[in-house]
């Protein structure tokens, strides 16, 4: 299943389907391998792992790595204060996550909510008139009972 939870082909890359070797990794990040391993000893980047325990790098860890270094490098922030950036930003993307589930679900609501509403109102009688309440005008009714109107 992929991140949305639909069943997908598992011959299908994706940005998260795990295939670089830890060499292949590193090549691409600019990195060498043994700060692949430290990054991955101190959980700022996880690769998946095969069988015999080898990592497995996806599209995404690499992004990851990346990153990783340009914070490092660049803005010059240490490694503790990088992990919890990731840490961060991956619980605003959950959250963000999140309010997209439950905007749907309050727009699902609402339409279920003005669908019984419309039936409700198509129920109505339409026989019935709606009574005005006399003692606020200053209208007067003469009523006689079993004589037709002189209309």
């Amino acid at each position: 299943m992929d991140r949305d939870g639909r069943r997908r082909n598992p011959y299908e890359l994706t940005e998260d389907t795990p295939v670089y070797v830890i060499s292949v990794a590193a090549q691409l990040s600019g990195l060498h391998p043994q700060t692949l391993r430290q990054y991955d000893r101190l959980g700022l980047v996880s690769p998946d792992r095969t069988a015999g325990r080898g990592r497995r790098y996806s599209a995404r860890d690499i992004e990851l790595l990346r990153q990783v270094q340009q914070l490092s490098q660049s803005e010059g922030i240490n490694l503790a204060g990088i992990k919890r950036i990731i840490e961060l930003e991956n619980q605003v993307t959950a959250l963000q996550q999140r309010v997209a589930e439950l905007s749907a679900a309050v727009d699902g609501a609402a339409a279920q909510m003005r669908q019984r509403e419309a039936q409700v109102h198509a129920s109505y009688r339409r026989d019935l008139v709606r009574y005005e309440d006399v003692r606020h005008t200053s209208a007067l009714v003469v009523w006689r009972p079993g004589r037709p109107s002189a209309e």
